[in-house]
């Protein structure tokens, strides 16, 4: 049963690490490429609805990391699964504290109301998901080395 339980984390914290990598180098330059407001639309458009689906997985994924390594502490690579655990604590509250703010005020926007500086809100939004990317891969990578 614990197998099972690490696999399973291990494929959802994986496939949230791909969608965020996705949105950093794939989805945002393509948005950020469209001509006139189309960018700013798709992005509000992919706040909402990412904005809804992320905390569930986040808070999801913590809960399974969290599981593993009480259920496993006995076992090799508890440690690292915990470590795992301690890097999405990280990335939920970055999350939080510097992308939500950010992504809630963006969501809402449209050509018509959106602020002087959406341009440089949207960057700085890209800058701090860049740094939790790299937070949950990080996370992600402990898991796999968890399973060895």
């Amino acid at each position: 049963m614990l197998n099972a339980l690490e696999i399973v984390t291990t494929v959802v914290v994986g496939v949230m690490v791909g969608v965020e990598f996705s949105v950093a180098f794939v989805i945002n330059p393509i948005l950020n490429a469209l001509p006139e407001d189309s960018g700013q639309l798709g992005r509000a458009h992919g706040g909402r609805m990412l904005g809804a689906l992320m905390p569930v997985w986040y808070i999801g994924s913590l809960v399974l990391v969290a599981v593993w390594a009480i259920a496993g502490w006995h076992r090799p690579g508890a440690g690292l699964a915990a470590t795992a655990g301690a890097l999405l604590i990280l990335s939920v509250i970055m999350s939080l504290l510097l992308l939500v703010p950010i992504n809630n005020r963006g969501k809402t926007w449209t050509p018509e109301n959106r602020p002087a500086d959406w341009k440089e809100q949207m960057n700085r939004w890209d800058r701090f998901h860049y740094v939790r990317v790299a937070v949950i891969i990080a996370a992600f990578t402990l898991l796999v080395a968890a399973l060895a």
